[in-house]
This record gives C-alpha cells, sequence and structure tokens, in this order.
C-alpha cells in the first residue's frame, strides 16, 4: 500500500518565513491528486518535502505507513518527473530510461522487460534508439515518465512537469498523462498552478494559498461548493465574479441587492441558509457560464440585470463579454449569436441556483 500522509507539516526558513504552516493531508493508495495554488503557496516546497530534497521544520511525512522524515531519496521509494527532462543527451531513449535500474544492479532481462512496457505504455516503443536531441518536447517528457515507470515505485511526484510545452502539446500531454494513470494505478502526487490541469487530472484537489490548504475535495466540489473566496476565484476559468451586495428581506423573500439598486430574488430552497445574514454587506459571486444572455430563459430561478459591455472577446464558440460595475470586473459568456456591443447595454441573466454569498470579513463562503 502507498498511502501518503502529511501530519502538521511545517517548512519554515531564516528570518521566521514559513512556507508551509502545518498542514495535514492523507492521499489514498493509488489516487491522484494535485497540489494547487499561485507562486508561493507552498506547492512545490511541499512536494520537495515528501521527496526528501526538502529538509522538514517540523511535522511527519509518511509513505506507505512508515514515518521517512530521516529516510534519504533515494530510498523512499518515489520516482519524481520535472518541468526539466534531465535526460543525458549521450544517451538513447532505451539507455535513458534504463539508466537508474543498472544503478540499482537489475538484470538485464528485467530492465529489457520494464522499459519495453513503458514505452509500450506511452506510446513511444518506435523513439528507443533515438537521442534525445531527435526528439520533440512532448516527446522527451514521455521519456523523462517512462524513467519514473519503469522504477515501479510506490509514489509518482510530478512537479509542473507540463510547463515548458507549448498550449496545443500541454492539452495533448495531459490526457497522456491520466490515460497512463489509468493504466499503471501508482499513487500520485501532481503540483501545478494552472488550476485547468488540476481540474481534469485529479482524483482530488488540493487548493493551496499562503501555506495553507484553503480545501481539498473533487473537483467537481471544489467548482460548485468553494469553502472560500480565494477557492471560487481561483477555481474556473475566466475567475468568477464578485459584487459588492447587500442581503434583504421583502414580503417573508429574500433578495441580493447590488450596488447600484438591482434587486436579485434568492432561491426559496437557499432561505433557510441565508436569512441569518440579512442585512449584511456581503460579496454576490456568480461564475461568467452563470451569467448569460436571454438564451436560457426557459430554466428557473433566472434573473434579470442589465450590464454594459466595456470589451467583446469572440471565442469562436462562445463569446466573452466585460463589464465593470461598482468597481468591479464583470465578465459574462455569451452564446456566439448574441448581438452585444461595446458601450451599448446589454441584457443579461443571472442563475441564481448557481450564485454563492461570501461573507467579506473572513471570506467564507456562506
Amino acid at each position: 500500500m502507498a498511502q501518503v500522509s502529511l501530519r502538521k507539516i511545517v517548512k519554515a526558513y531564516e528570518g521566521d518565513v514559513q512556507a508551509v504552516k502545518g498542514i495535514n493531508l492523507e492521499i489514498d493508495d493509488h489516487e491522484f491528486v494535485v497540489l494547487v495554488g499561485p507562486s508561493g503557496c507552498g506547492k512545490s516546497t511541499t512536494l520537495r518535502m515528501i521527496a526528501g530534497l526538502e529538509e522538514i521544520t517540523d511535522g511527519e511525512i509518511a509513505i506507505g505507513g512508515a514515518v521517512v522524515n530521516d529516510i534519504p531519496p533515494r530510498d523512499r521509494d518515489i520516482a519524481m518527473v520535472f518541468q526539466n527532462y534531465a535526460l543525458y543527451p549521450h544517451m538513447s531513449v532505451y539507455d535513458n530510461m534504463a539508466f537508474g535500474l543498472t544503478l540499482r544492479k537489475f538484470p538485464k532481462a528485467e530492465i529489457d522487460k520494464r522499459v519495453k512496457e513503458a514505452a509500450r505504455i506511452l506510446d513511444i516503443t518506435p523513439l528507443l534508439e533515438r537521442k534525445p536531441k531527435a526528439l520533440s518536447g512532448g516527446q522527451r517528457q514521455r521519456v523523462a515518465m517512462g524513467r519514473a515507470i519503469v522504477r515501479d515505485p510506490k509514489v509518482f511526484l510530478f512537479d509542473e512537469p507540463l510547463s515548458n510545452l507549448d498550449a496545443k502539446l500541454r492539452v495533448q500531454m495531459r490526457t497522456e498523462i491520466k490515460k497512463v494513470h489509468q493504466t499503471v494505478r501508482t499513487t500520485t502526487v501532481y503540483v501545478t498552478h494552472d488550476q485547468v490541469e488540476a481540474m481534469t487530472l485529479a482524483d482530488r484537489v488540493v487548493v493551496m494559498n499562503q501555506g495553507i490548504i484553503e480545501q481539498v475535495g473533487p473537483p467537481q466540489e471544489l467548482y460548485h461548493h468553494p469553502a472560500t473566496k480565494f477557492v471560487a476565484g481561483f477555481i474556473g476559468s475566466p475567475a468568477m465574479n464578485f459584487m459588492p451586495a447587500r442581503l434583504e428581506e421583502a414580503s417573508g423573500a429574500l433578495n441580493v441587492t447590488l450596488a447600484n439598486g438591482t434587486s436579485l430574488p434568492v432561491p426559496d430552497s437557499r432561505s433557510a441558509r441565508y436569512r441569518p445574514h440579512v442585512g449584511k454587506a456581503l460579496l454576490f459571486g456568480i461564475r461568467p457560464e452563470h451569467l448569460t444572455d436571454e438564451k436560457t430563459m426557459d430554466k428557473d430561478n433566472l434573473a434579470p440585470l442589465s450590464l454594459t459591455p466595456e470589451v467583446i472577446e469572440p471565442m469562436g464558440m462562445e463569446t466573452l463579454a466585460h463589464f465593470r460595475q461598482d468597481g468591479a470586473e464583470i465578465t459574462a459568456r455569451l452564446d456566439p449569436a448574441t448581438p452585444a456591443e461595446v458601450g451599448v447595454p446589454l441584457r443579461l441573466l443571472a442563475h441564481m441556483d448557481q450564485m454563492h454569498l461570501i461573507d467579506p470579513t473572513n471570506d467564507k463562503v456562506l
């Protein structure tokens, strides 16, 4: 079994700078967990502590039930893939993949079997005799993954492995990594700053911010039920819209009143949850895909509002319209056939079943 347990992990540097602030995380056997967050949030530091490349200031890390705090990286039975492929330029693909096993004095027949099986999984069998300089970026990353796979480790660690690839190749390699995990089923911890990467790859996503874990959960849970403003704004692309608002009650019904006076009715299903916050100044959060044009009139709990576009971005399958309301940047996803024009007021519909209310005093989602 290859569970990974982080128990009250702290990483501090000189000057009392804490990169990681006492985090706890349990990663199950065979699970694919992605650590995501902005630069400086502590995600790569956490990964390097799991690998043994970074010393732990306080806390405990266990792999497969055994505490590894004092065990050197080479004895932790992990394999790491970096954004830098770090292939030996004078060796063939076959020899690059076999090198680690050769150092450990594996029998030649076993090395050959493992290398060829990894090459088959990654679809690089025709490349085994080539040198790295004859490979594309995506092929080199496959070789780096193959070098990790042949070791048959307890845990795979990926540190932003797709950062050096162009946009199209990143999408392709995301699919490849997911396919490999479905085949090999090794416990995997993956670090990225790209929330789309996190959402598409992970069984569970760990959102980090300033050295703490903001929320852990399956991708759809984080998307639909964020716990904090940070998670709500970080997960989803384009980011969630936030508008100053006040929660008001009239004739027993609740309404969200925006700063410009627009009143949006709260769905009855949320009344009990929100009623204790009547009269408070809050943030109204709604994703661009839930702020749309009138093509969705057949749905329930839609509230109209009018905004004037400042920028229109035709994207082909959709159009993004950007507005400014009471100092807040707002984005809406529109049908490409919608006749939106800069400077001309546009009638939109807010899908109130998908709204979020946030307490600005603690940034918690109500």
